[in-house]
């Protein structure tokens, strides 16, 4: 991987585009309805990082909010894992940093314990409403500390019993 860039991951623009549909969507009988209401396409590409996923989105909405408005509900995003005061939950789940350089893999992957989501270079764009750049820590908040956050939360909702 040094001083390489790999195009092709395989399953892995699949399972991008598909997992958060599953998230959005909702538990009927003992099946997964999928969130119908959102498209998503993604291209991935693997890069010679030592940790974190970096993405750039491109949105629009059926009601155009300001720039202003998108980072004041980042700021200030409370998930029900923060209301709940979970052991592994960020207190602060998202940070938009304004400086244009930002987020970076080495210097912002660890926001909140890797907890946290970074997101930066939000503005407008000439096809859809907006774009922007997230990042979150591949394996604290994507795989370890998120299965971990989970079962917190499925303990507290009562999905999980201590015997």
């Amino acid at each position: 991987m040094v001083d390489n860039v790999i195009p092709y991951i395989s399953g892995e623009e699949e399972k991008s585009e598909i997992e958060p549909l599953k998230i959005w969507g909702r538990i009927e009988g003992n099946e997964i309805k999928n969130w119908n209401d959102t498209i998503i396409t993604t291209q991935c590409i693997r890069v010679p990082v030592t940790d974190g996923h970096l993405a750039t989105v491109f949105v629009s909405f059926d009601k155009k909010p300001s720039k202003e408005e998108i980072i004041e509900r980042w700021n200030n995003y409370k998930g029900k894992p923060q209301r709940l005061g979970l052991p592994s939950a960020p207190s602060q789940f998202l940070k938009y940093y304004e400086d244009n350089n930002r987020p970076q893999t080495k210097l912002d992957r660890d926001f909140q314990n890797g907890m946290g989501v970074t997101i930066g270079r939000l503005r407008k764009d000439k096809v859809f409403d907006y774009k922007f750049v997230g990042l979150s820590h591949n394996v604290l908040r994507g795989a370890a500390g998120g299965a971990v956050l989970i079962a917190e939360l499925l303990k507290e909702e009562g999905y999980l019993v201590s015997k």
